[in-house]
């Protein structure tokens, strides 16, 4: 877990998900990709406007790991990404 800060807030971020959207046919072969990337625990295909739903454990900064890791795989359309606060199970 860890805490991000800002001069009016503090919260404790646990996991992040990022939704993917994939180009026509491609889902299978991102989803691969990103499985096997570090920093990524789980990978799921979905339903929906997104492709894919990525489980990341939060281990470093949130953008710079969507924008130069997860944005760089070939065929990654567009992202969305979630962050979790408290995970209650």
């Amino acid at each position: 877990m860890h805490l991000i800060s800002h001069y009016r807030w503090e919260i404790f971020v646990e996991t992040i998900f990022v939704q993917v959207k994939c180009g026509p046919g491609r889902a299978y072969s991102v989803a691969q990709t990103l499985a096997d990337m570090d920093g990524v625990s789980e990978v799921y295909s979905v339903s929906g406007t997104y492709d894919l739903l990525v489980k990341c454990p939060f281990e470093e900064d949130v953008g710079h790991f969507v924008n130069e890791k997860i944005h760089l795989v070939g065929d990654v359309i567009d992202t969305s990404t979630i962050i979790t606060f408290n995970a209650f199970s």
